[in-house]
């Protein structure tokens, strides 16, 4: 039997903003898409969020919230739920890790942990 919290699938992709980011003021904007799929047998709600941003000099942010972008997705077995949001740094490079609570339509809690992703502008990729 499968763990409840091995059953939704989280994907991450990052996009360095230049447009909105200003190098002389120590502003480096990133946006970051997140693809969420219930693989598990059950109806999976996003409760809240938790974020741990770390920039290039190991400062830290912390952020905690209810929901996403504004909502509390609820995710059918083989549903997938995209959004996209941002995150801002005063250096070049950083990552972010964290987690989401879910709730299954039993009444379950349990933690989906993102593992470490990296905000990189291109022209600093090897």
């Amino acid at each position: 039997m499968r763990e409840i919290r091995d059953s939704v699938r989280v994907s991450v992709k990052t996009h360095y903003l230049p447009d909105q980011s200003s190098p002389s003021e120590k502003k480096f904007v990133f946006a970051y898409t997140i693809t969420l799929r219930n693989e598990g047998d059950e109806n999976a709600q996003l409760i809240s969020r938790r974020w741990k941003i770390t920039d290039a000099n190991n400062d830290v942010q912390e952020v905690a919230g209810i929901g996403v972008v504004g909502e509390q997705p609820t995710l059918a077995p083989g549903e997938e739920y995209t959004y996209t949001s941002g995150s801002v740094l005063e250096t070049e490079t950083g990552t972010m890790e964290g987690a989401y609570q879910m709730r299954t339509d039993s009444g379950e809690d349990f933690d989906i942990l993102i593992p470490a992703f990296a905000l990189v502008p291109p022209h600093r990729l090897h």
